[in-house]
């Protein structure tokens, strides 16, 4: 096994430091407060701060202890596929990288739409017919081409999209606080919603706080992966909760109404408190938006196939790298699926992509406890507590995954039910890892030729 290089030597690609690291899981998990529209229009202020408030500790700080007890004790290429593998034998490796792989099918389609939503708001001709599709196939292009540079440049450019991106959130929210404290507006803090909409409100905040484990893919690209892990899982968590909650507390206080405040309604809110200069900023930083989170979650996808292929569950050539250490094969073809799911209608798909990534977030806990008894000698620089707590600490979640489950039992792709539509594409995964093995056994067993 080839030791991993060490970055500032000559001829060695440098690694990601912890800010840039810190930002690229911030786009992996987030992307602003862009996408919480409907938990807001669902549920009114109070029932929407709430939810914020609480989720990050049944839902991320869980998941963010795992990962970084996990990654720093395996700081491996693929994360938490090698993580499932080591744990629970190749079977389980395999399910959990098809998981996490067919959850990006109808995740990464979101990104691409969400960015050319927000570039229409500009100029509708410029999105509209074939033109919308054109763009989102150059973001695909783009962020590809932006990956092949190496995680450092990802990672440095998140920093700057970061800024670019909150910037308008930042004037808003000082605004929106100073129009309360000097105007005193009558706050309108919420409705009664129905159960429908706060179970929509529940589904929506929790699809905005999941994909913490996603940095974990590119563990040896890091710099100290041992110690910046666990900093930026932590780091990262509290960006979002902040980044979420003050807008909206901004919001309230400045008199604002909840009423009917749904998907793209920010540039609204932004114009009503700051002029049309602002609501054009914050238009601009839903492009960002949309551009950041596909490019830093390309980082993470990618490398999946890549540890696949030297695990010899994908072909060979899926893992070769270029000199910047990008697994180049890898990026092209998941940007090429990528880009043919562009089409479809993925926006009432959360749920779907919530079930599959669920499956695979229980997989990653229960390495997590397995780990614990199998290799009790194995070096961990963050420890997630005692046994008892790293057994306590995928309750939360799991139970917040069966919740999901239930809450999308109504929900349609077509004709069919989203949740067993989920399970035929999660069962496929035994599928194709039996076809695999068997090509193997069959290539292993087959005699060889005579010299």
């Amino acid at each position: 096994m080839r030791l991993a290089a060490q970055s500032g030597q000559p001829g060695v690609p440098r690694k990601m430091r912890i800010l840039p690291l810190i930002a690229a899981t911030y786009f992996m998990v987030s992307g602003g407060p862009y996408a919480i529209e409907d938990i807001l229009g669902g549920a009114g202020f109070i029932t929407a701060i709430v939810i914020l408030l609480v989720l990050p500790f049944v839902w991320s700080l869980p998941t963010t202890l795992m990962i970084g007890e996990l990654a720093s004790a395996i700081p491996a290429e693929g994360g938490f596929y090698v993580w499932v593998r080591r744990a629970l034998g190749p079977f389980w490796g395999y399910q959990e990288g098809w998981l996490s792989l067919s959850a990006s099918i109808f995740d990464m389609a979101i990104y691409p739409a969400f960015f050319v939503s927000y570039l229409g708001k500009f100029n509708p001709a410029w999105t509209a017919g074939w033109h919308g599709w054109l763009w989102s196939f150059g973001v695909v292009v783009v962020c590809c081409a932006w990956n092949l540079r190496g995680a450092p440049s990802v990672g440095d450019g998140s920093m700057a999209l970061f800024v670019l991106l909150l910037s308008p959130f930042v004037v808003f929210t000082v605004i929106g606080f100073w129009r309360g404290f000097t105007l005193h507006p009558a706050i309108q803090w919420g409705h009664t919603g129905t159960s429908a909409e706060l179970s929509t409100a529940v589904l929506v905040a929790m699809w905005n706080y999941m994909g913490w484990d996603n940095a974990s893919t590119v563990a040896q690209e890091v710099e100290n992966p041992q110690r910046n892990y666990p900093l930026a899982m932590i780091g990262s968590a509290v960006l979002v909760a902040v980044t979420y909650i003050l807008p909206l507390l901004a919001m309230a206080f400045a008199g604002l109404s909840s009423e009917s405040f749904s998907t793209g309604a920010w540039v609204d809110a932004a114009r009503s408190v700051g002029g049309n200069l602002l609501g054009l900023t914050v238009v601009a930083g839903g492009v960002i938006s949309g551009f950041g989170m596909f490019n830093a979650l390309v980082l993470s996808y990618t490398r999946l196939p890549m540890a696949m292929a030297e695990d010899g569950l994908l072909p060979r050539v899926v893992a070769r790298k270029n000199a910047k250490e990008v697994p180049w094969v890898s990026v092209l073809f998941c940007g090429l699926a990528w880009a043919l799911a562009l089409n479809l209608p993925f926006e009432r798909l959360i749920s779907i992509d919530l079930i599959l990534y669920g499956a695979s977030l229980v997989l990653e806990f229960v390495a997590l406890v397995v780990l614990r008894r199998k290799e009790p000698n194995l070096e961990r620089p963050f420890k997630a507590g005692n046994m008892a707590f790293a057994i306590a600490l995928g309750v939360g979640p799991t139970a917040l995954i069966g919740y999901a489950l239930w809450a999308s039992r109504d929900e349609r792709v077509g004709n069919f039910s989203a949740l067993l539509f989920a399970l035929f594409v999660a069962l496929l995964g035994p599928v194709f890892y039996w076809i695999t093995t068997w090509k193997q056994n069959k290539r292993d067993l087959a005699p060889t030729p005579a010299d």
